[in-house]
Parts: C-alpha cells; structure tokens; sequence
C-alpha cells in the first residue's frame, strides 16, 4: 500500500461547504436516488459530534441558512450522490424553497443518536407513499455501510468489515515521524500535482473570504493600523482566516480538505505554503512539506477518531503545519520535528470543538500562529519536553497522550456541549429532536 496515495484519495479531496452537514445531504442523496421520487417524509438520525458540527454553519446557495436538516433535505431533493462532497453546489433556489417548505410542514427532522461506538453515524430514512429507503454513511463522510429499500438489501458495507480502510488505520497507526517524512520525500509528479491543485483551491478561497467582512478582514485592519506587523505570522493569519470565513459563510466555492475537513484542509495546506514562499523555499519542497502535513494529520486522527471533542484544526493540521516548517527549514531534521509538535501539543491541546460555525476562522489564527512558533522554536533547538504537563518522549507518544485525554478524559465534552445547544435549536428553530437511547453494541454503525 501506498499511505501518501491512500490518504490524498480517501481524506484530501474538495468540499463544498462543511464537510458534515453536506455528508448528511450525501445520505439523504443516496437514499433519493434509490427511493426513485419525491421524498414525502425525512427523518435523520446523527451522532452527536456530527450534529454539534453541523448546527450553526452556513449552508453554500441557502442565502445565510444554517444547519444539518436543511442541508439534508436539500440533498434529498437534488438526489446526486455521484457529486459527493460537492453535492451542494447543485443547490438551486427552488431546491432551497422546497426544502425550507417540507420542514415547516412538520416533514423532515432531526433525532441525535448518544451511541456506544466512535465515529461518524449518519442515517436518513426516507419515505414516499409506501415506499421507504434506508441508507447510513458511518466512520468515513462518504462511506455508504448500509442502503435498504423496503426492507432489501442492497448496500451492506459495515466499517468492521471494510478492510479497506481498517487496512490504512493500522499501516498508519504503526508510522513513526521517519518513515511519514520518507513518504513524503518519496511523493512523486502526480502527488505534488495533485497538491498543488489544492493549494490552488484555497488561496481562491481565501481570496473571496477576503471581501467577506469577518475575522480576515478585521486582521487586515489591524495590519492597517500598525498593530500587526506585516511578517509570516499575519500573513499566514490572514490567509487562513479568510479561506475560513468564506467556508463558514457558505460560498459556494470548493476547499480542498486533509482529513476530510475543509477547515483542517485550511491550515494543513495554506500555512506551511504561506511560511516557504515567505521564506524563499523551492516550490518542489513547499508541496512535499505539505504531504507531510496531509500525513501527519491522517496519523492523528487514526488515535482522536475522525470527530473529536478538540479542535481537529489545532491538534491535527496544527500538528500538520508545524512539521511541514520545519521540514522546509531543516529538512527531515526528526529531532526538531519532535519539539515542533510536541511545542504545539502543549499550547493548543485541549482546545474545544463546539461545531462548524464563523468562530472556526479564530481558531484556524490561533492554529496558525502556534504552527509558526512551535517550528521556529523548534529549529532553534527549543521544545516542551517530556517533565512538561502530558507531552511524551517523542511526538508520537504526545499524540497519543492527547488522544487518551480527548477520547477518555474528554468523553462527556460532545454530550455537553450539545445539551447547551439543544437548549438553544428552539429559539434557531433547527428541528433538532434528541435521543438518548444508546444503540446496541452489535448493530455495525462505526
């Protein structure tokens, strides 16, 4: 197997939007495609990280909409699953309206699954008439693991049994900081090629959130003003802050994603490219710093899981940047790589994800600017060590250690926070339905 290929086919690809909210329209999408008419009724049951991810970011072609139950049924109406992540970009104006007139009938809502396995759970049932499909995407935004039409099967895929991609989790889990840096030096014409195109993709990106009157505009004024020097650091803020503002605003333009997040795409790809052309780095060493990024953020997620109660942009593509700087500076310098991470681990970790929403272009900054210092610092032969806090010996037991505090210390944190937001889907009028029934431990969902 091919890591590097593997992670740029399965988790590097571009999206439209958030990337949670438009897999529930790929689920609902599968499901029309398959009910073959006009959905009646849509009910969708997600877990709750997925949920919190979705709730409060704009919808791309809704005019401002938010949350995952718009976005769900527009997937319905358009019934193009072949489009995946960029389903919604298809979105018309009348699929909006229609969508919008179905949830106000009481056709369409939301229940939140508190289930007993990890990973990403989506299911939409849709019925029409006496017709009724069933699909469920679980561990992956695209993994189709179950497709039912009245009641056959026609589609059962469970992730448990997909060896696929239980076959790159465990050949990633095994990665050590040398041999992700040999695959990336080892990244031939086509990776960079396909690289380049995303970094492409989100300086356009950038580029549009720039007009947007939010986070990047407001770092660009003080940058006007002389309180932001104009250097790496505010240049690469910007960068990224504007790309997510245009994400989060819902502009119906692609991000090219790392671990299947377009936010996480954000920082993984714009820093480290930001910090070489800055510093003058050959174009060629640029690109494979980046699939060093792309790497070491699908290694991450191997141990938080795909949807963590921290901030992916902090403890994954933060993770990402700071070694693809050092990588451009120092080469595969494996001792400064270590402090890089293990500086940036001990900044960040432990920062909250409370869902996709406009306040993601502040912690994409924060990311950012930790990714910057933590490499510089450790280039200069300064890092936290392990008689600091819960960093390790090496960055891979830091990793580690920060997945053990997210998945087990941090177990409660989603159920929190979607409380505090369950208190809040009446006034936003979200349709949000909870459930608190755990799902059976043999029912193949993760």
């Amino acid at each position: 197997m091919n890591i590097l290929k593997e992670v740029l086919r399965k988790q590097v690809y571009p999206a439209s939007g958030c990337t949670e909210p438009v897999s529930v329209a790929l689920c609902a999408a599968t499901a029309a495609r398959a009910l073959g008419k006009p959905p009646e009724k849509i009910q969708f049951f997600l877990d709750a990280a997925t949920y919190k991810n979705g709730m409060a970011v704009t919808i791309p072609n809704t005019d401002g909409e938010k949350g995952n139950l718009l976005a769900g049924v527009m997937g319905a109406l358009l019934g193009r699953p072949e489009l995946e992540m960029q389903l919604l970009s298809a979105a018309t104006p009348s699929i909006v309206k229609k969508a919008k007139a179905l949830i106000a009938k009481g056709g369409a809502w939301i229940s939140v699954e508190q289930k007993a396995l990890p990973g990403i759970y989506i299911k939409a049932i849709l019925n029409s008439g006496k017709s009724e499909v069933v699909c469920e995407i679980s561990a992956t935004h695209t993994h189709v693991s179950l497709l039912e039409v009245n009641g056959k099967r026609l589609i059962h895929a469970p992730v448990a049994a997909s060896g696929e991609n239980r076959e790159l989790e465990r050949s990633l889990a095994k990665q050590t900081l040398e041999s992700l840096v040999a695959m990336a030096e080892a990244a031939d014409a086509a990776d960079l090629e396909y690289i380049a195109k995303g970094v492409e993709m989100n300086l356009a990106a950038s580029a549009a959130g720039m007009r947007l009157k939010k986070v990047g505009s407001c770092l660009v004024d003080l940058k006007k003003r002389g309180y932001l020097i104009d250097d790496v650091f505010a240049s690469s803020k910007i960068l990224v802050a504007c790309a997510a503002d245009a994400r989060m605003d819902g502009l119906p333009l692609p991000v090219m994603s790392s671990g299947e997040s377009g936010n996480q795409g954000i920082v993984a790809i714009l820093v480290p490219y930001n910090a070489g052309k800055v510093f003058k780095t050959r174009e060629e060493k640029i690109y494979r710093s980046i699939a060093l990024s792309h790497l070491l953020n699908a290694y991450v997620k191997v141990f938080t899981g795909s949807l963590s109660p921290m901030c992916g942009c902090a403890i994954g593509a933060g993770i990402g940047a700071a070694a693809a700087i050092v990588y451009q500076r120092a080469g595969a310098d494996i001792k400064a790589i270590n402090l890089a991470i293990n500086n940036l681990i001990s900044d960040l970790g432990g920062m909250l994800c409370d869902g996709a929403k406009s306040g993601c272009a502040l912690k994409v900054v924060s990311s950012a600017d930790s990714s910057i210092r933590s490499a510089y610092m450790a280039t200069c032969g300064y890092g936290i060590t392990e008689a600091e806090g819960f960093i390790g010996r090496t960055a891979e037991e830091s990793i580690q250690n920060l997945a053990y505090i997210s998945n087990i210390g941090m177990g409660k944190v989603d159920s929190t926070i979607l409380h505090i937001m369950h208190g809040k889907a009446a006034k936003l009028n979200l349709g949000l339905r909870v459930k608190t029934t755990r799902m059976k431990k043999n029912e193949n969902h993760a």
